[in-house]
């Protein structure tokens, strides 16, 4: 697994979604409950910015249709979206935070 820097811990304001582009990916990187998750940052239902919506008891809302994503597990909870998003390995080092969108063979 190849993990690269996304941006820094300190950048990351609680629920607050940060968008960031890793190896072409669209990458929402969020800060909440003293933990750091990265989910694909495009709507499974809709083709906008879940970084442009709010974070909530570790989940991410679309801010288009409403849909809310697991940020653990990219799962939708709640409709019009019925698919997930892929969500990627977090690593923290110093400052740094580190995610992997690279898929192991």
């Amino acid at each position: 697994m190849t993990y690269v820097r996304a941006c820094g811990l300190s950048e990351l304001d609680e629920d607050t979604p940060k968008r960031v582009e890793l190896e072409g990916t669209p990458v929402s990187v969020v800060r909440t409950e003293g933990e750091v998750f990265a989910i694909y940052d495009i709507c499974s239902h809709a083709n906008v910015s879940l970084s442009e919506g709010e974070v909530e008891d570790c989940h991410i809302e679309c801010w288009l249709h409403g849909s809310s994503f697991d940020l653990r597990t990219g799962k939708p909870d709640s409709l019009p979206a019925t698919q997930p998003v892929p969500v990627y390995p977090v690593k923290i080092e110093g400052d740094d935070v580190l995610v992997s969108v690279t898929q192991e063979s």
